[in-house]
Parts: C-alpha cells; structure tokens; sequence
C-alpha cells in the first residue's frame, strides 16, 4: 500500500463541507506580520508556533545564543535560525542566519566572546561555521565529505574539535582557532568509530566513547543490500577513552564485559551528555549500562553512576539501585557531585537530589520530606546552593536548597511553568525559559537576586510576536471532590466568547505519561491545540487525575496495581462538577488523549456512553499484546504489579479491549506507523474491535511517524491530526455534516499550490 493511501485509506469523505469552517482561517499572519486587531487562533497558528532551544550564555555574561526553530510550508519541515540577545535588555534580540529551507543548529560561544560556532547544512551536509557578533558572512572551516555530527570549543580557547564522517568511521578533527590559515587535523585514529566526546576544562585532552570492536562485515552486508535486522544482535560493550591533544596519544579508561558507557538512543544532532567532567579536570562522572544484549536500553533503567579520578584512574561507584539516574553535575569548585534518583531505590517514587563528596564519603539525600520531584539541579557559581525544578499542581517553579544547612526556598511563584534552568559556571547568571496560559516559551535571564521577581527578569527573546493578536481563551484552576473524597485540580478553558449563564459542548482532554501533568502553559502543540476549541465555542476540561505528577507520592502511585479505576472516577467527577456549575452541556462531550491520555480514553469508551464523540491517538487496548511489542516494559511490570506471563488477570482486566462490546461512542483512531512505544497493532486490534461491534469508527495512520510526532517531517500531520480530530467532534457533538474533506483542509494553508504545480510554475517562468 501506497504512503498516501495509508494516509487517507481510512478516511471518511463527504461531498459538502461545513461553512464556516471555510472562514476558520482567517488571513493568517506570519509571525513577522501583526494585525492590530485581535483574532482566534488557527490550526495554522498552532503548526507555526516558534520554538526556542540551545540557549547559553556568552562567557564575559553579555549575551544569550539561542536558536528559534521556524516551519516552513514548502517542504513541510521546521528549520532552525541562530538568534543573539543582550542580558541587560539595552538591545532587541537579532537574528544572525537567514538561510531559506536550511538548519543552523547547535551555536556555541568561543572563548573570545564575539564568535560563535555553529553547524549548517546550507552546502548540502552539516558542515562547521564561524561567525562573528558584530555580523559578517559566516566562515566554513570544515569540509568533511559526510559532514559533522558535532563540534566544541577548547575552554583556553586555542582549538575547535569536531567529529565527521558516517558512524561506522567517525573520528575527531582539530582546528586551531589562532591560524587562520592552518588546516583541520585528524586527532583520533581510533580502531573503532568515536561516540560521544567532550573536551577536558583544562584543555589538554579529549574523553571520547568508543566500541571494544565493530563487525566489519556488518556494514559490507548493508552495502550488499541485506537488510535483514537481527534482533538484539552482540555487540561489544561501549567504553571511555581520552586523546591528548599534544601528542595525540589515547588512554583507556573503562574496560571490561561487566558493564559500559551509557549509550542514550538519540539523534545524531542532539546534544547528549554521557559523561562529564569537574571543572579542575581531576575527576569524570559517567552513567554505566547493562551489557546484557536482552536488557531494555530505551531509558538506561539499569544505569549506575560511577567516578574516575583521572590522577590515579580509580573507579568508584557511586549507586547501586538498579534504576535510572539524572545526569550526575560537579560544582563549580570541584568538590562534589549531585544527581537525581528515585527516593529509596523503588521505581515511581519521588526524585530526590542526591550529594556525595568526589573524593569519597557517604552521599546525603536532600530535601527527604519533600513530596515533590527535584529535577534539572545546577549549582550556584559558589558552589554553596543547588538550584532545581519542582511541578507544583498547575506550574513548575524554581527552588534553591543550601548545601550547608538543606534549608529550601521557593525562587519563583509565578503562574505557569519554568521549562529550564541553568546557571552559568563563568557568571553565575540564571537563563530560565518561560510559558504561561497567554505567552509560549521564551528565555529570560536573571540572577540568584531577581529570580524571585518576575518584573526584574530580562527577556532575551520573542519567538512568537504574533501571539499578542490572538484571542486566547481564559483558563482558570478549578478543584472539585472525586468519589474518594479526594481533591482533584485541573484546568477549565473557557470558550472565547464565553457569557455567564450558558452552557457550552465541553472537550475533555486527558494528559500522557501517565506521571505527565495538564499545566498552565500556552497551548501551542498538535496534542491539546485547545485555543482552536476555545475559539469555536467549547469549554476545555483538562483534569490532573491519580497517576498524575505534581500532587504527591501517593497520589502519583495510586495508580499502582488498580490502573483505572480511580482514575476514571477523578475524571468523569470533574465533568459532573463542570455540568453541575452551569458550564458544560451534559448533551454535549467529548473527549481526546495522546498516549496514556489515549488509554485513559480508550477506557471511557468501554465504561460510559455519556460521550457523543471520543479520539484516541497512539493509545492501548490490550496490555497483554503490547507488553511485547513495545520498547519499555519495566513501567508495566511496576503499575500491572509483574510481568503478564502468569498473572494475566492483572492485565486483562485493565485492557479496554476485554469490555469492547460496552463501546457505543463514534470514535477516531490515530497513531503513527512507527510508534515504538504504543504500536500500530494496539490500535488496529481496537479498530477491528469496534467495527465488529458496529460502533462508528474511523482510522488514520500517518507512515513513518514516532510515538509523538517529534521528527521534522511532521508538521503535515500533526495539521492532519487537529483537522480531523477537530471536525470528528464537530460532527458528532455538533451535527455538521461531513467530517473530513481535503479541499478545506488544503485551502487553509499558506499556498494550496500543489508543490509539483509550484515547480511546473517555475520551470515555465524559467
């Protein structure tokens, strides 16, 4: 079957289309165009929402690089520009890179302050650019024929390394950054391909990962065109090398079959840490793995932390709990190292911060009575307090514990959520991104002193101007009693043009994770997109139900052993709760879920007909079959208390799919073909389920795409995926005729051109 059948195989198409969907894309403007008046946001607003990544801050504290990610239509990618702004505000953020349908990724700043690295595939493959602040033509110094993967500056500010060639043989180069007219050196001539690399604080050496051994054979089968894939197949165990950059000489440091380097599964051109290293360059961090071939990988769950004192070249252990660390941080003084881990070693608990003295001695669990998670921990420039990330309910603050006494303060009590926080070891500055219900993520910069007044912040980006135009539907925090007497929180969304008084069709959507929580943060992604129901005249319930994080331990774990139940009620009370204030139309639900939020409704369809339409996206019907062909069993083994070889009563009777002949609610089913973490058979085994039990149903796959739609290449479906999802309620909640037509959709992008006819066009002009 064709790529395009798969697609639109399953789809239900009507001969006439609703009309104001016709006026639903309204001369939508692109971010550099502002209208004055104010508008409801479209699909199309939601797929060109800018993203802001790789932020950092220039060593002498002026300045912040960042990239702003940016979609473009034509070829149906988003494509990454390089943006410079001030910390003092004294200048507007400026854009440095303009290259149409090419990736600037990964800015980085030189020692020198005024120049930064960067990788661009504006020649075809990624190749290494210099550039200067003040502006100028960036200046390639690479020429790898299979490009590069990845590039670092030496902190005393003489070299610029990086990796090239294809993985089978990538090696380290060199550049010195002080002759100009010198040319790039080999610096590895491994006997197996360089992994991950990071350069030593002092500048004289080079930790790298590589393989014991690499089958040959193995690439010439693939260029032979044996595609076969061999599951689990050996390989040899990953370890830690370093190169010196005098005399180019290499120096194991790991060995052995026991255990090897963490190998994350990643992108090529992502940013990774395997290891890391104090800044006096005495001593290495890094994340062991399982060498056992049949060991789950996908989240290094068997992952240990050790240290290597690079004097003597002793390894030391630092954990023994069987479950995945955060990635471990030396202070800035060199005297300790912090990580984070489940609380007491059991798999869901809190995650605590753990501190244990590099050179030896117990490690010290901070905050023990804390019942939140500590995330994302950095150190302040002194080395006396650690900063990190706690979700409290709806937002996500920053927090500060002191070394000396573990005393915790809350930084930040804004109304929305902190995404990262970092704080830079040359100055201490803080660079925070920021979101709330009425603004999409930006980088802020701030110090240990401001952090706590949002008024005192620097923002060093706008990555969505456009925003300020749109009429964005109020949220509002409500808590309501579920059948256990428990309090429940979530978030209400009301309809743009809400009036007291009247009720209105109401879309429940249910959060993934399912330890993932509904936040008051801007809704810009193709999961929830509620500002598009909001401005066609639905109220928006988006309920935190048990399992969910922010809440406690125990109200996380809840969920433990009995997957459902309770759940279940927390959400369907938070509707009569929302029906019983005048808000909601009983007559009038539906609901929708990506992942856990997909299971959960896949289980409203089993257990209720109170809904007139339900979508369900990459979502689980029978737990038994996934156990198998999914990536990540151990959460199921926690939550469905085993594995299911022998307690198949705990699985089934979770699995929406045992009570399928209760279903009645029209229901659409989508997932991606490439979903590694819900597979495309849970949905079909629901898909032949329903159409059996003659329950209206429809089915899109979209070929060749993951578990959350994360690849450049998706931003067609994910315009696909809220077009139908939208029109599928529109019709059953509704009653608009049709659901799906591709001349509406088609119509609401910015040139309906077909891209053959676009250059058919040009070839005449030409």
């Amino acid at each position: 079957m064709s790529p395009n059948r798969s697609i639109c195989g399953r789809l239900s198409f009507s001969l006439s289309r609703m009309a104001f969907m016709m006026t639903l894309y309204v001369a939508t403007a692109s971010p550099q165009t502002l209208e004055a008046a104010k508008r409801p946001m479209t699909f199309l607003d939601v797929i060109e929402t800018r993203e802001v990544e790789d932020g950092s801050i220039s060593p002498d504290a002026k300045h912040v690089i960042y990239t702003i990610s940016i979609p473009q239509w034509s070829v149906g990618k988003r494509f990454s520009h390089i943006f410079v702004g001030s910390t003092d505000g004294s200048a507007p953020p400026k854009q440095m890179t303009f290259t149409k349908d090419n990736n600037e990724i990964q800015p980085q700043w030189s020692r020198d302050n005024i120049t930064f690295g960067f990788l661009s595939d504006r020649n075809g493959t990624n190749q290494l650019y210099l550039m200067r602040l003040d502006g100028g033509e960036a200046r390639r110094i690479s020429t790898a024929k299979d490009g590069v993967n990845m590039f670092a500056f030496s902190r005393d500010g003489k070299w610029v390394a990086y990796s090239t060639s294809k993985p089978e043989n990538r090696q380290i180069w060199l550049r010195n950054l002080e002759d100009e007219q010198a040319a790039p050196v080999s610096l590895t001539r491994h006997v197996t391909p360089v992994e991950r690399w990071r350069w030593s604080p002092d500048s004289t050496r080079i930790f790298f990962t590589a393989r014991d051994g690499v089958d040959k054979h193995d690439e010439e089968r693939k260029n032979w065109k044996f595609d076969v894939m061999i599951m689990d197949p050996v390989v040899s165990p990953l370890h830690l090398w370093s190169v010196s950059v005098g005399d180019k000489s290499e120096k194991r440091w790991t060995s052995g079959e026991s255990y090897q380097v963490a190998e994350f599964p990643i992108e090529d051109n992502e940013k990774v840490e395997q290891f890391t290293i104090s800044q006096d360059s005495a001593y290495l961090a890094f994340h062991s793995a399982s060498t056992d071939r049949h060991a789950n990988r996908l989240d290094q769950l068997d992952s240990e932390i050790y240290v290597i004192n690079l004097t003597s070249g002793a390894i030391r252990r630092i954990t023994n709990n069987h479950l995945p660390e955060g990635m471990p941080k030396f202070s800035p003084d060199s005297k300790w190292l912090v990580f984070t881990a489940h609380d007491e070693s059991v798999y869901l608990r809190n995650q605590k911060l753990y501190v244990t003295p590099v050179t030896g001695g117990p490690t010290t669990k901070l905050l023990p009575n804390w019942d939140y998670d500590a995330e994302s921990p950095s150190w302040s420039a002194d080395s006396k307090t650690l900063f990190f990330l706690g979700g409290v309910g709806l937002d996500i603050h920053s927090f500060a514990v002191s070394l000396e006494d573990g005393k915790l303060k809350q930084l930040t009590h804004e109304r929305g959520v902190i995404g990262a926080l970092s704080s830079n070891d040359d100055t201490g500055l803080l660079l925070l991104t920021f979101t709330d219900p009425e603004s999409p993520p930006d980088y802020y910069v701030a110090t240990s002193e401001t952090v706590s007044e949002r008024s005192r912040w620097v923002r060093v980006s706008d990555a969505n101007p456009q925003v300020e135009n749109f009429e964005l539907g109020r949220y509002e925090t409500v808590h309501w009693k579920s059948s256990d007497k428990q309090t429940c929180e979530g978030i209400l969304i009301y309809p743009v043009a809400f009036k007291p008084g009247n009720s209105y069709p109401l879309i429940v959507q249910l959060h993934g994770g399912p330890t993932d929580t509904s936040r008051n943060e801007f809704s810009s992604d193709f999961v929830t997109y509620a500002h598009i129901y909001a401005a066609n005249g639905y109220a928006v319930f988006q309920p935190n139900y048990r399992g969910s994080n922010g809440y406690g331990e125990k109200f996380r774990m809840q969920i433990v052993g009995d997957y459902f139940r309770q759940a279940f009620d927390d959400i369907m009370t938070g509707v009569d709760d929302l029906i019983s204030r005048g808000v909601a139309d009983p007559a009038k639900l539906g609901m929708m879920g990506w992942s856990a939020g997909g299971h959960w409704s896949n289980w409203t369809l089993t257990h209720t007909d109170r809904f007139k339409a339900i979508s369900t996206g990459a979502s689980v019907a029978n737990w038994i079959s996934i156990y198998a062909e999914t990536d990540e069993q151990v959460s199921r083994e926690v939550y469905f208390k085993g594995v299911p070889y022998g307690n198949w009563d705990n699985y089934t009777r979770e699995s929406p799919l045992m009570y399928i002949q209760n279903a009645k609610t029209p229901t659409l089913i989508q997932v991606g073909e490439f979903d590694r973490r819900v597979p495309k058979p849970q949905s079909d085994e629901l898909f032949m389920a329903l159409k059996k039990q003659h329950v209206p149903v429809e089915y899109i796959v979209y070929p060749g795409a993951p578990h959350d739609f994360n690849e450049l290449e998706t931003i067609r479906y994910r315009m696909v995926k809220m077009f139908a999802e939208f029109n599928w309620f529109e019709k059953w909640i509704r009653g608009k005729p049709g659901w799906f037509e591709w001349k509406s959709l088609l119509s609401m992008l910015p040139d309906s051109q077909p891209e053959k006819e676009q250059q058919e066009s040009k070839a005449g002009q030409n």
